[in-house]
């Protein structure tokens, strides 16, 4: 996206009629609009005696659009996707405290995102030991923390003493 001289955005065309396209294809018109095309070629059925053309017309023009929307929904979903990324990016890099590690994970492994899992599955199950639910760890502190919390405080031990104990 180019800026113009006064500082204003400017889309290139196609993205320009991307947008309008995507907005459109959206709305009730979109629907109401491609309900109406198939009601008049199905009453036209008996007009063309229901030939081999009559068929193909319908075929021919679903086919088309169905081709041409999944490339303008993969573009909208892109975009989307980015701007969401990009929000999220920003609350992570806002927030003090929080674990800068997450910024752009998108862009990891299957392994690495598989390996960030299963911290947070680890900050869930301390989480779980704690009495007060405002607290919060990053990836880094999570062990540390509750490590401490342990040492110095014996409600956490007797919680985990109640835990470890089979239930009778």
């Amino acid at each position: 996206m180019a800026k113009s001289k006064n500082g204003t955005k400017k889309n290139s065309f196609f993205e320009k009629f991307a947008n309008a396209a995507t907005k459109f294809t959206g709305s009730s018109a979109a629907f109401i609009s491609a309900t109406a095309i198939v009601v008049i070629w199905a009453v036209s059925g008996p007009i063309f005696n229901y030939s081999e053309t009559w068929q193909l017309v319908i075929n021919t023009g679903t086919t088309i659009i169905t081709f041409l929307m999944v490339f303008l929904i993969q573009k909208a979903q892109n975009k989307d996707g980015k701007a969401i990324q990009l929000k999220l990016n920003e609350l992570i890099a806002a927030q003090q405290g929080a674990s800068n590690r997450m910024v752009d994970i998108e862009d990891l492994s299957e392994k690495e995102l598989d390996q960030l899992h299963k911290f947070y599955v680890t900050i869930a199950t301390l989480a779980k030991k704690e009495a007060d639910i405002h607290c919060s760890h990053s990836i880094d502190v999570a062990k540390e923390l509750n490590e401490l919390k342990l040492k110095s405080n014996k409600h956490f031990k007797h919680h985990d003493n109640e835990s470890a104990r089979p239930k009778s």
